[in-house]
């Protein structure tokens, strides 16, 4: 018998490149595990790819859902899409999938408000995300054919395709030549769903633009010892094992921590866990803001930012994540400052293109795991704009 229920449902949205995004939604419960992944062209708002997973279901004819989800290829997402993604996916489907999709759809509006702020803001707009949308919204009510879109062409490349600025021994987040240089923060295909690229590809594109390692932090995914010793040797190239775990207050890279965690777990559970094997965690990219709130609520504060229950329960905060803002980025940064907590820095690639755009640099070579978890415990590293 349940004698307590408890609902998670973490939806994570991230740039491709100008033109797509890529959709990863979970709903985990005390019945029902199931994930969703599909991706959106930013310009019109269709879905396409639409793929799911059951992790958990109660019925034989929960798992034939699956073969419906393709019913929404070509949605577009725009407001009012509820009813139909309810009449098609709820009703011949499941109406589990229908509501994350519809989570999902609400996500993707919200990111492409953060996209048309930014794309503001880059053309020299000085008004605060909520006054932008307030005005925004004037306009798409007085002249809707005429309303802003967000199109490739003026869509402002994310942050991990956006050129850098020469490094500067004087930044605390630039690179070194004498540095050990790794990208803490990388997604292959087909271990994490969302990436297009395989880790062959990644080990060649990471050897091709100089970086000295790779650690695979697949979602919810543990490569074996002997998978990454096997290519090490075939590549002659350092790879290291992490994971990115999916928590009740976010996703977190945790290193030196080997059993596979499916679904959403407890921040503080999986503290204890790690905790109890040796190991380090790292809060990733803490502050992306439309998955914790809607863009019209947009405001959180240095004070605030800090004073959040998981930094009680992390060892370390990535302050350079390839997939987030500057702003993001920024106040990571100051929080880890303020609580003199280590920083880290990863491209979150899911592709080549972004592979290196943001590292973390070494003091020393590391030719194994344990001397990466040594190196990560030590605090002897710093975040770097590496691409």
């Amino acid at each position: 018998m349940i004698s307590e229920f408890n609902r998670n449902k973490i939806i994570n949205v991230s740039c491709l490149d100008a033109e797509t995004l890529a959709v990863h939604g979970i709903l985990d419960d005390s019945i029902y595990s199931l994930e969703l992944d599909f991706k959106v062209r930013i310009e019109g708002l269709q879905c396409f790819a639409v793929e799911g997973r059951w992790r958990r279901w109660t019925t034989p004819q929960c798992p034939e859902a699956l073969k419906f989800l393709a019913q929404a290829e070509g949605f577009c997402l725009d407001k009012g899409i509820e009813d139909k993604i309810h009449k098609t996916i709820g009703r011949t489907a499941c109406r589990h999938f229908a509501n994350l999709f519809n989570e999902s759809a609400y996500a993707v509006r919200e990111t492409v408000k953060l996209l048309r702020w930014q794309q503001f803001q880059g053309g020299g707009g000085e008004l605060s995300l909520r006054d932008f949308l307030a005005q925004d919204k004037g306009q798409r009510d007085a002249d809707p054919v005429a309303a802003v879109a967000v199109t490739p062409a003026e869509t402002p490349a994310p942050a991990a395709a956006r050129p850098r600025p020469e490094s500067s021994s004087r930044s605390p987040e630039s690179n070194s030549e004498s540095s050990f240089v790794i990208d803490l923060h990388v997604h292959t295909a087909p271990a994490s769903p969302c990436a297009s690229d395989s880790l062959e590809t990644m080990i060649e594109e990471a050897k091709r633009i100089g970086l000295d390692g790779l650690c695979l932090t697949d979602h919810n995914y543990l490569w074996s010892a002997d998978e990454i010793r096997k290519l090490r040797d075939q590549y002659e190239f350092p790879l290291f094992r992490a994971n990115e775990i999916v928590t009740e207050q976010g996703d977190m890279l945790v290193f030196g921590f080997y059993e596979d965690v499916q679904g959403i777990i407890k921040l503080e559970e999986l503290k204890n866990r790690v905790a109890a094997a040796g190991g380090f965690i790292v809060a990733a990219h803490p502050f992306r803001g439309f998955l914790t709130f809607g863009a019209d609520d947009i405001g959180l504060t240095r004070e605030k930012a800090r004073a959040r229950e998981m930094f009680r329960r992390v060892d370390g905060i990535e302050t350079l994540n390839g997939k987030v803002t500057a702003t993001e980025n920024d106040l990571a940064r100051n929080v880890a400052a303020d609580l003199s907590l280590p920083a880290t820095g990863g491209s979150d690639a899911h592709d080549k293109s972004t592979l290196g755009c943001y590292a973390t640099a070494f003091t020393r070579p590391l030719k194994s795991e344990t001397e990466l978890l040594a190196a990560l415990k030590s605090g002897e590293y710093k975040p770097v704009a590496f691409r």
